[in-house]
Order: structure tokens, then sequence, then C-alpha cells
């Protein structure tokens, strides 16, 4: 992040600032998409250990409820295959664009995305209380306004995803587990009997 610009632990795309777009912009050197959505969250581990589970992209899946897959296909590229609204199905490409180890990692959607997207996730040591990581997403939604109204009606628009998705990467790397609603099958078990 820019050093000439104050933080706090919200995301910079969350400001009541006037020239907070400018700021998110000049971080990116690829921007793709004019939506913004942004959202931090405080985990309670190293840096390093943070940074090194989320730059291996094939983790993701494990905590992104509607990341399908990702195949990496090398150290900078990757294919995402991601659930939207009504059973659909968006792929695209993705390149990272910049890095600074332990410190972040940005990416842009490649020529023929379904989904025109970047993004940078930022790892900030919170001394005793962990990690900060904030995730900023640029994108364009699939059908504009109106796809993302249906996308916010399904639960599957990126505000509403970035916000779930940090807190069950918390959940995993904090607990080893993501905590659901779900029974487990003796639960299940138990009920029907």
């Amino acid at each position: 992040m820019a050093d000439d610009h104050p933080r706090d632990d919200a995301p910079i795309s969350a400001s009541k600032r006037s020239d907070a777009h400018a700021i998110v912009l000049d971080e990116f050197t690829d921007v793709k998409g004019k939506s913004i959505v942004g959202r931090s969250v405080t985990i309670n581990k190293p840096v390093g250990e943070l940074f090194a589970y989320f730059r291996n992209f094939a983790n993701l899946p494990a905590f992104m409820e509607n990341v399908a897959r990702i195949d990496v296909l090398d150290d900078k590229r990757s294919h995402w295959v991601v659930k939207g609204p009504a059973k659909l199905t968006y792929e695209w490409d993705a390149l990272v664009t910049d890095e600074v180890q332990d410190r972040y990692i940005a990416w842009a959607s490649q020529p023929g995305a379904d989904v025109d997207n970047s993004g940078r996730v930022d790892f900030r040591d919170a001394g005793a209380r962990g990690t900060v990581v904030t995730a900023t997403i640029l994108y364009d939604p699939p059908g504009g306004v109106v796809g993302k109204l249906i996308a916010k009606m399904f639960q599957r628009e990126p505000a509403i995803q970035a916000r779930r998705d940090l807190r069950r990467f918390k959940q995993l790397m904090e607990t080893g587990e993501i905590a659901t609603a779900a029974m487990n099958p003796k639960q299940r078990e138990e009920e029907l009997a």
C-alpha cells in the first residue's frame, strides 16, 4: 500500500475519503473492473504462514465458497471456475501482476474472461493480534447492474462473498476447520433414529 496514505484496519475501498478510489487504483498494476469491494479480517496467525497458504492458489477453494476449482498453470497463471447465480459458472485465467513476499499478491483476469476482475490481498503484521488480511477486488458484474442485483439475491455477489470467504479463511487458519450449520453424518443418523 502507498506509504503516504494513512491507513487503519479497514480497506481503503470502504473509506469515506474523496480520493479513496484513486488510491486503490494507484495500488494496481493492471486494473480490470469498475465495481470495487474491500474487506478486512484480523487472523491470529503470523504473516508468513497466512501468505504461504494463500499464495498456493490450489488451497483457495477450501474456504472460498463459490470457487468450484482453481487449476494452477504455473507460478504466475491460474484458471478459475466460479459458481454464479442460477447454477451458472464463470471462468477466467488470472495472472499474478505484482507480489511482495509476506506483504501482498495482486492479480488481473486475462483477455476472454467471463468476468473481468483484478484485485489485491494485503497481509499486514498486527503484532500480538496476528495479521490483518485485506482483500480489495475490482470487477465488472456479468449483466451489469441487473446482473449485480441478481447475484445479490442469490447471495453470490462479490461484496457478500468477500466477507464470508475472509471469515472462513480466519476459521480455517485459526482452528483448522470451518464451522458449518450442516450436520455431520453421525448427527444425521442420530436425528433420523
